[in-house]
């Protein structure tokens, strides 16, 4: 698997990063069809059997239910052998997200991430928004607190999920690596994309197959391939619980 430098940090990740949602949560979804969550002895299989793929970049979230605890498990005695991004922001309780971007919150967030995670740190964590990116950025004392994660240690490096161009665009002045939707419908964060690896912010693209509304092949050629930002891409995050299903992506663009 193809791997390539996080903008300006010391961290490479896979070309094709591993969405872990599915394996924790199936309520609330966006996806076109539905599915229950695998047993916690397939979500293992599954978990072995995207990293045997050579897929490195792993992401989750407390909001993802129980996804995070079972990450946790899978890679025990191998975390060297991971990039594991998590976020702050966002919880999922009786089913509906709940959101706090106060500094307090990330704390207890991040803190229980470590906890299901059985780990000390996390490579990285993002600020997962609920749409108002500038009420969140605005916040001076949220932000410090991201960067002092960072300074200690729990997060290699620090981010922002956002939901618009505004947003993302700000958020570029203390990010280290922004995740972004983007895909042939949804152009609107193209010239941010440029601009980020310009300024050695790395891109994650979130989304890239409109949460499975879009033909996989045409989507990621065009994000990987055809699209006139694709060298300024680190990785694509896809949601999957089929390594077969990864496997062909990967094979389809040499990734």
């Amino acid at each position: 698997m193809d791997c390539r430098r996080l903008g300006s940090t010391e961290i490479d990740c896979s070309r094709l990063g591993w969405g872990a949602f599915k394996i924790g949560r199936d309520q609330g979804t966006k996806f076109p069809e539905g599915y229950l969550i695998p047993s916690e002895e397939d979500s293992m299989q599954i978990i072995d059997g995207m990293l045997e793929l050579g897929i490195t970049l792993l992401d989750t979230a407390p909001s993802y239910g129980l996804s995070e605890e079972r990450l946790g498990k899978a890679i025990k005695g191998r975390r060297d052998d991971v990039i594991l991004a998590t976020k702050v922001g966002e919880q999922f309780r009786n089913g509906r997200s709940e959101y706090d971007f106060s500094s307090q919150a990330a704390v207890r967030s991040l803190q229980g991430s470590l906890q299901a995670l059985q780990t000390d740190h996390v490579d990285l964590l993002l600020v997962h928004s609920d749409g108002n990116d500038r009420a969140i950025l605005e916040d001076l004392e949220y932000i410090e607190t991201l960067e002092a994660f960072k300074q200690s240690g729990m997060a290699r490096a620090i981010g922002f999920s956002g939901k618009t161009l505004e947003g993302n665009q700000a958020a570029m002045a203390w990010s280290d690596v922004l995740m972004v939707e983007y895909h042939l419908e949804d152009r609107s964060h193209e010239s941010l994309i440029a601009k980020a690896a310009e300024e050695g912010v790395g891109i994650l693209i979130k989304k890239a197959l409109r949460s499975g509304h879009l033909p996989a092949e045409q989507a990621l050629n065009f994000v990987l391939n055809d699209s006139p930002v694709a060298d300024s891409i680190t990785s694509i995050v896809i949601g999957s619980l089929s390594p077969q299903r990864m496997k062909s992506n990967i094979e389809l663009l040499g990734a």
